[in-house]
């Protein structure tokens, strides 16, 4: 009768400690450079601001994706907002990470315009340079809903990411 009693109060205690050892919080500042493919190759660039706990994290980011006019090629401006699901610890200092959200797009071909909302998955790694500066290299998928001219577009960027 006692047995079960101390394996409970054992129980109890452990899952207490477990509760009590606090999670480290993080956050991170991006800014980038990269490539737009879809429908011409077209620089992007952009900032990510985000916070999260061990393997869990959330950002915003802004993206502006240039207009080519003789390959009629929008310009592309999205604000999303994503969940990271991510390594907890780096592995031979590289932290991989997988990406979903959504958020709000403008896309503009000279005098054509369409603001909607839009949705992205993707993935990517932080590779740890000196100290709390990384290289961050990311690749998404869009999908833009309303009426682009074009509703898939893909975006892979390289970028510098402060951990604080």
């Amino acid at each position: 009768m006692l047995a079960p009693m101390v394996t409970n109060l054992v129980r109890v205690c452990i899952c207490s400690l477990i509760l009590a050892v606090p999670a480290t919080a993080y956050a991170d500042l991006t800014a980038f450079i990269g490539v737009t493919p879809t429908p011409a190759s077209r620089p992007v660039r952009g900032f990510a601001g985000g916070a999260g706990l061990l393997i869990v994290a959330f950002e915003f980011e802004y993206a502006n994706t240039s207009e080519d006019l003789r390959e009629l090629a929008p310009q592309l401006q999205t604000y999303m907002g994503n969940g990271l699901l991510q390594t907890p610890i780096p592995i031979a200092g590289l932290q991989f990470y997988a990406t979903a959200g959504g958020g709000v797009y403008r896309e503009r071909l000279a005098t054509l315009s369409e603001t909607n909302v839009g949705v992205n998955v993707g993935g990517g790694v932080k590779m740890s340079l000196l100290g709390p500066l990384r290289l961050r290299v990311d690749y998404r998928v869009f999908t833009l809903r309303g009426s682009p001219l074009h509703g898939n577009t893909q975006r892979i960027y390289a970028g510098l990411n402060l951990k604080f």
